[in-house]
């Protein structure tokens, strides 16, 4: 039986708490957290039917803890760690805690495990999905689904990623790198709530679960960290961009871009409080790129029309982006400002500078077109959609941009 929203929601927020709970008395993170797994599905299949328990986090540690043991006794090379993990058994864990006690610091055990599943050694992908079942509560099959790839893929990474981190302290970064695997974390939540905006490959522009999934983690980091600019900076960004979500998709799932969307579809109270996080971002010390990025989002999102667009303060925010990092796709954002304030063919001399290191990426070619349909030589720019809609693996993007060839036909 699949669990209620009320449910689901209910059992993600626990996921990470119990998870670093269970860790932290016995240990054993891969088998801990296949655990925790195990009593997240009998927790969706049972309380939708029985009703929620008392005290729902401390059924969770009771039922993963039972299946943690269970695990520990079925392999016979840990029969001395399953003894052990039974002595340190608190005799308490299983009762609900007094009111307005915890006891358990839950949400620094959350942070503590997005620092595991970020570990410097595991790569983008592993850390990602990694990310997603340990701390988001996702199962194997939904962070499959949601990456468009078999789930014994997906196990097998997920299996990988487990072994690698094997024996790694449970506990958060010293002062030293804590800024550094910071950014690590920042950067995987990013790149779940790309995947889930823009999807980059398959039938649907977007994958609303992990949209979602990456802002809730995101407001959970926030919660700990209130006073860490990236950190605010990202959330606003997330909810500005995740704002303008219903007006991108026509009736069938097609692609529309900003310039054409709807406006009266974006939500205004996603806006109004990413936009307050970007003031209070930019107070929080000098910006970085997800703040820069995030007042640019609020930039779009605030102009009533697109011709109302403040275009010169958005290039002069990528001009101090591109300072800070410069990489192609911040590039490319540039020069559509740019071309916006100064003309088309002045942002077709801008896209030279990407010609080497974007060769046959899509996105360059896409950029491209657009400019020269602005600039009127309309040959050329159906040339450039048809080769951009040729290097996308998304049907809906490259559907668009096919389109926009076929409205520039003779």
């Amino acid at each position: 039986m699949r669990p209620t929203t009320g449910t689901e929601d209910l059992l993600r927020l626990h996921a990470p708490q119990v998870l670093g709970a269970l860790v932290r008395r016995y240990g054993h993170f891969g088998a801990a957290e296949d655990a925790v797994q195990e009593a997240l599905l009998a927790a969706a299949r049972q309380w939708p039917d029985q009703g929620l328990p008392e005290n729902p986090r401390g059924w969770l540690i009771k039922v993963a803890s039972r299946r943690l043991m269970d695990q520990l006794r079925a392999d016979e090379a840990r029969r001395r760690r399953e003894e052990d993990a039974a002595r340190l058994t608190p005799r308490d864990a299983f009762t609900a805690p007094p009111p307005g006690e915890s006891r358990a610091p839950a949400d620094d055990d959350t942070l503590t495990l997005l620092f595991l599943c970020c570990r410097p050694e595991l790569s983008p992908a592993a850390q990602v999905a990694l990310t997603l079942r340990a701390v988001g509560g996702l199962t194997t099959a939904e962070i499959a689904r949601a990456h468009l790839v078999p789930e014994a893929t997906m196990a097998q990474r997920i299996s990988r990623a487990k072994a690698k981190i094997k024996g790694a302290p449970f506990r958060q970064p010293g002062p030293a790198d804590r800024d550094a695997r910071l950014a690590v974390v920042l950067q995987v939540l990013y790149l779940i709530f790309n995947e889930g905006y823009t999807a980059t490959s398959g039938d649907a522009l977007r994958r609303a679960d992990l949209a979602r999934e990456a802002i809730r983690l995101t407001r959970a980091v926030r919660r700990l960290l209130p006073r860490e600019g990236p950190v605010t900076g990202l959330l606003a960004l997330m909810l500005l961009t995740e704002a303008r979500s219903a007006a991108r998709t026509g009736p069938h799932g097609e692609l529309i871009p900003l310039d054409e969307q709807d406006r009266t579809r974006w939500d205004r109270r996603a806006i109004a409080e990413g936009t307050a996080l970007v003031e209070e971002a930019l107070a929080q010390g000098p910006p970085g790129p997800y703040q820069l990025q995030a007042a640019i989002a609020a930039l779009h999102d605030e102009a009533a029309t697109p011709d109302s667009t403040d275009w010169p303060q958005i290039l002069a925010l990528y001009d101090i982006l591109v300072r800070l990092t410069p990489e192609p796709m911040a590039g490319l954002g540039r020069t559509v400002a740019y071309a916006m304030v100064h003309g088309p063919h002045a942002g077709l001399d801008e896209l030279a500078s990407f010609e080497d290191e974007l060769r046959g990426h899509y996105r360059l070619d896409a950029v491209r077109a657009h400019l020269l349909e602005k600039a009127g030589d309309t040959e050329r720019a159906r040339a450039a959609y048809r080769s951009a809609a040729r290097g996308t693996l998304s049907r809906p993007e490259a559907h668009y941009l096919q389109t926009r060839a076929a409205r520039l036909a003779p």
